[in-house]
Parts: structure tokens; sequence; C-alpha cells
């Protein structure tokens, strides 16, 4: 579902606060935040629950949440 369009989009404080001040250390544990164009370029850890996910944030991303781009399930075929 949506963020309304009154609503302005959501972004966790101390993601906030790391990216402004441009920290080396970037592991993020808020997958619901929304990426804003500020993070274009950044290298950001994202966990996905077990893990910490490395991505690179691209200007396809901006808008989407970052819990987004860190599945929480591994694809699981069957070998035959």
């Amino acid at each position: 579902m949506a963020r309304s369009n009154w609503k302005t989009p959501f972004i966790d404080k101390s993601l906030l606060t790391n990216i402004s001040k441009k920290k080396k250390k970037k592991n993020i544990w808020s997958r619901r935040s929304t990426i804003y164009p500020v993070c274009v370029g950044l290298k950001l850890s994202i966990h996905n629950g077990k893990d910490m996910v490395n991505r690179k944030i691209k200007p396809e991303m901006v808008g989407h949440k970052l819990g987004e781009f860190a599945p929480t399930r591994k694809n699981r075929t069957e070998k035959k």
C-alpha cells in the first residue's frame, strides 16, 4: 500500500544523520525508509533479517523503500 499523498516520504532519523555526516560505516536497519535523491551514489549495507546486503544507490531507486533492494527470502529451486 502506498503512503498518502499528504504525508511526506518517511526517512529514519538515524539514516538521515548518517547521510548528512557522510559516515564511512553505513549499516542500515531501517528497511522502511524511503530513498532520497541525496543518497544517490552511496554504498549502504541493508539488513535483510540475517545478514547485511551491500547495495549502491542508483538514481532509479529514488522514491522506493530500502527494503525492496534487500531480499529476505532465498530462491530455492528443486535440483534434478
